[in-house]
Formats: structure tokens, sequence, C-alpha cells
């Protein structure tokens, strides 16, 4: 599990029996058939697929062969019981996917049609996409080669060369500069309301919230409202640390392992939710950051950045984006990045963060742990500024600049101030409590009073070497003891409430799965306080 929180494990096995049945119907020759003729009726010719069938981690894909065209296309299908909101994340995707073809130089596979569920249709919500030949993709080229598991998660090669990286790098950082070009008004998911125009229309669909409900079993009423859009930085914090609450009071098997575990999360998620209220997780790292022990240090070298615009300036995030939807050509060359999925409107702060994929896979499932892939993207982060600083150095084939923000001394600023961690923690709650008491706490609040090195030093005897283990094992389980003094009275007395409550619950293993919204909105305001009105 790594750094990683647990997932409900009841609500994993479910899922995967779910998956198996749907396979059976996705591989069946009835289905096969079916999606034929649904794709001859969309083109008004005869539609025949073409081996092999491609399983996605969202989506099941079919390879079309259209008479009287040469290209084949692509019958795009959520994955049932993995995808827990298929027709927002269609509608977002393809208009994200349509947005980026019509507005930059980004490769990516034109959008045909797309669909949502509906009494006329028997194959529930679809894109049907250009097909991009292709040779491999970027994670194929990079990755340790595991010939005895294939589909384990890919790891960064430590002896890949560095000049096959750096190029690599350089040519995905053209794109990310043009893909932070566009700007918008609102936090929000992407709609398609013309031909050629869009708006911000509904809630960011999230790969985290997504997890939530299909990993974890949250109920939706803890979730934002589905119209719901934001018109500053701050909000979306807020609804982000209000999801990690909501991850807290309602997992309900395998989160929370002991009473003094319980506290850690309880006390490091009011913090948060604390600082995203008072307006202060936007501009933490930038030149406005006058609140955080970090900013105070005195002999900083590091001249910092102004934040972004918290309102009416956003950017176009990806959760999914990383190497493995990055196709490339025989020449090694991007031919097309693919599977928009996840894809929102979001703070500009993202957009400045170095990317988590630089090693490929994500800190909280690294095999040492979580600080062996700090050491490890480091050192991959300098090559990845060099290569961002080469793209910021080069002009379009239009000589058009990609972008006139210096990403690169953004990102550098974003790691070194622990911007990086923030946002990440923001965006995952199952790695949010390592991140969050590990890289971010001191960096907020300033060093801890220890209570167990406080006992130690009362002692007469000097502490042996067993007693050092099992007291980092005991200072690790009570870091709530270091900074319960800043919650609020309320939040205080309401916590040893609360844990009794969890503790309680987490005795009966099972999914509950009839929740009552006002009951759901209810249990969550008695933790976070007042909810956020809508504007």
């Amino acid at each position: 599990m790594g750094d990683r929180a647990g997932y409900d494990n009841f609500a994993w096995d479910r899922n995967d029996l779910a998956w198996e049945e749907s396979q059976k119907y996705f591989r069946s020759f009835s289905t096969l058939h079916k999606m034929e003729s649904f794709v001859s009726k969309k083109f008004g010719k005869t539609a025949t697929w073409v081996k092999p069938f491609h399983i996605g981690g969202y989506n099941n894909l079919y390879r079309m062969k259209i008479e009287g065209i040469n290209d084949c296309v692509l019958l795009r299908l959520p994955q049932p019981n993995i995808v827990l909101f298929p027709d927002e994340k269609i509608l977002a995707e393809a208009a994200t996917a349509s947005f980026i073809i019509q507005n930059t130089q980004i490769p990516v596979p034109q959008v045909l049609f797309r669909g949502v569920s509906s009494p006329d249709s028997d194959i529930g919500p679809y894109i049907i996409i250009q097909n991009v030949e292709h040779c491999n993709d970027i994670s194929d080229v990079l990755h340790i080669p595991n010939k005895e598991d294939p589909d384990e998660n890919h790891m960064l090669n430590p002896n890949i060369s560095e000049d096959v990286l750096e190029s690599l790098y350089t040519k995905i950082a053209v794109h990310l500069l043009q893909l932070f070009k566009p700007s918008f008004s609102r936090i929000g998911a992407l709609a398609q309301t013309g031909e050629n125009t869009f708006e911000v229309a509904g809630r960011p669909i999230t790969q985290n919230m997504n997890s939530m409900l299909q990993i974890a079993n949250i109920p939706p009423a803890a979730l934002p409202s589905k119209d719901r859009t934001y018109s500053t930085a701050n909000d979306w914090y807020i609804a982000l640390a209000e999801m990690h609450v909501a991850q807290l009071v309602f997992q309900h098997n395998d989160l929370v392992k002991t009473a003094d575990d319980c506290r850690n999360k309880y006390v490091a998620r009011q913090l948060f939710l604390k600082l995203a209220k008072q307006g202060q997780l936007s501009t933490f790292g930038f030149a406005e950051d006058d609140w955080s022990a970090q900013s105070q240090l005195k002999g900083q070298t590091l001249t910092l950045s102004l934040a972004p615009s918290g309102t009416g300036s956003f950017r176009i995030w990806c959760d999914d984006l990383r190497p493995s939807n990055i196709l490339l050509n025989k020449e090694d060359n991007i031919a097309a990045i693919i599977d928009w999925e996840f894809s929102y409107i979001a703070p500009t702060q993202f957009a400045l963060d170095p990317p988590w994929w630089l090693l490929l896979n994500i800190p909280e499932w690294w095999k040492a742990d979580i600080d062996d892939w700090t050491k490890i993207y480091e050192v991959r982060l300098k090559t990845w500024l060099r290569a961002i600083e080469t793209a910021e150095n080069e002009k379009s084939e239009d000589g058009i600049e990609a972008s006139s923000t210096r990403l690169s001394k953004h990102m550098c600023e974003s790691w070194e101030t622990g911007r990086f961690w923030l946002n990440y923690a923001a965006r995952k709650s199952w790695a949010f409590d390592t991140i969050f008491w590990k890289y971010l706490d001191h960096r907020f609040f300033g060093s801890k009073e220890d209570p167990t090195q406080q006992e130690l030093a009362r002692q007469e005897d000097p502490p042996t070497q067993e007693d050092l283990t099992e007291q980092k094992h005991i200072t690790e389980q009570n870091l709530w003891k270091t900074r319960i003094h800043l919650l609020s009275d309320k939040e205080r007395n309401s916590m040893e409430a609360f844990v009794e409550r969890k503790m309680e619950e987490g005795k009966e293993r099972i999914l509950i799965d009839d929740w009552d919204d006002e009951v759901v909105r209810e249990r969550l305001h008695q933790v976070v306080g007042e909810m956020l009105g809508e504007d």
C-alpha cells in the first residue's frame, strides 16, 4: 500500500465482481454486432469491428473500419462501475478535446460523435474519435521493462539515457506550454455549446471524486452539486478540502486503523480546511505568502513570483494527463495526446507545478517509500526544468511564442516552496495524510513540539534504542497532539465524539448504500461547519 491510506476493500471487491460481469457483456459477439450496427448508423456506411478489443483503465475501446474510409475510428465507452459519472465525464472529455483542437496546435484525435445516456440509445454514453496510428507511447519508452508482469505500474527506468529523457520531456513541454495559453473566467467542467463555442457549465469531475464513489463508497450527496461552478481559486480549494473531510466521514472501512490515526486524520483535515477558508492555500509559496511559518524564515534567497489572479483567469487541467497517453510515431515525435478524461478548468496554481508524472508512477504507490520517490524526483526535475526552458525559448511553427509566462521559474519555485505538495495533496484524498504531515505541516506551522520527545527528556535514564524505535512509532501515531491547539474550541470539543463514532462504526464491516441526502449533508455539516454558499 506504500504511503497511501487504505481504500475500502469491500467496495473494491464489489467493483471487481461487477467489472468481471461487465466484461463478459462487452466481449460477447452480440455486443460487438450491436456496436457495429450503432457506428454504421452514425456514418451511414457499414462499420466492421477490427481486432483487438482494448480494455483501458476507465474505458472499453472498439476499433472500427468504415466502408469507403481509409482510417479507422475508435468507439469509446466508459467502464460501468468504474466510471461513476459517465455522462458528465463523456461531455467534458469531448468538449475539452474539441476546444484544444480548435484553439491550440496540440495534436488531439478529432471527436467525430459523442452522446450521453438516453432512452433511444442502447449503448449508453459514448465518444467516437479518430484513430491515430502510432508505434508506442512515451511510457513504453521510459519505463523499466517487466517481463514477469507487463501490466504492473510503470516506473521510470533509472538507466534511461539522459539525452533520450530530455528530448522526450522537451517534446511534452512544448505542448504543455500550448495548453497553458487559453484562460477561463470560472472553474468547472467545459461544455461545448455550439460548433465553435464553449463555456464552463458544471462541476469539475475529478479522478479523486470518481475514486471516492468507486473505492470508498462515499455518498454522491457529499460531493459538489452537478451544476456547481466556482468563481475563485479559493472556492475550489475549499471544495477540495471539504471532500477530504467527506472521505473521513463516510468511508466506512479500512481508512482508519486506530483512534489516534483517526485523530491525526481529523486534525489534518480541519487545519487544511481552515487554511482554505482563510484564503491562504491559494497564496502559499508565492510572493503574497506572509502567513506560513516558511515565509518567516530568515536568510531566504529565493525571490518568489506573484500568485496568479484568484478570479477570472483559470487554466485547463487534466488529472489523467501522463506519458502513457502521449503517442509516438516511428520518428519518436508526438503523434497525439489522447484520453482527456477528468479534464476541467482549474486554478492556474495547478498548471504552475512541475508534472507529477516525471517518474511515471505516483509517490504514494512508489515501491520503496515517498521519501525515496522525492529524492529521485528531485534529480529528474532538473532534467524537466532544462527541457521546459528549451521549449520556452523556442517558437511554434507560425512564429508565435507558446506562452508569455515562464513556467520553468514557477515550477522550480513550486518544488522549492512545497506548492507542488500542497496541490497534489489537495487533489488526492488517499495521499493527503502522508503528504500533509511529512511535507506541509512544518511549512505551514513551523517545527512541532513533540510530546514524545518531551516525555523522553523527563526520564532519568537515557532511552534505549528499543525505546527510541517504539517512541518514534508513538510519535507518528500522535501527530495530532502537536497541532490540536490550532483548532477552535468547537473543533476540539467535537473531535472525541467523532472519533468514538468512527471507531464504533468500524466494528461492523458493511457497505452503506441507502444514505438519505439530508442526513449526508447534516453529517458533513457537523464536521466542516458552515458549507460554502452558491455563488
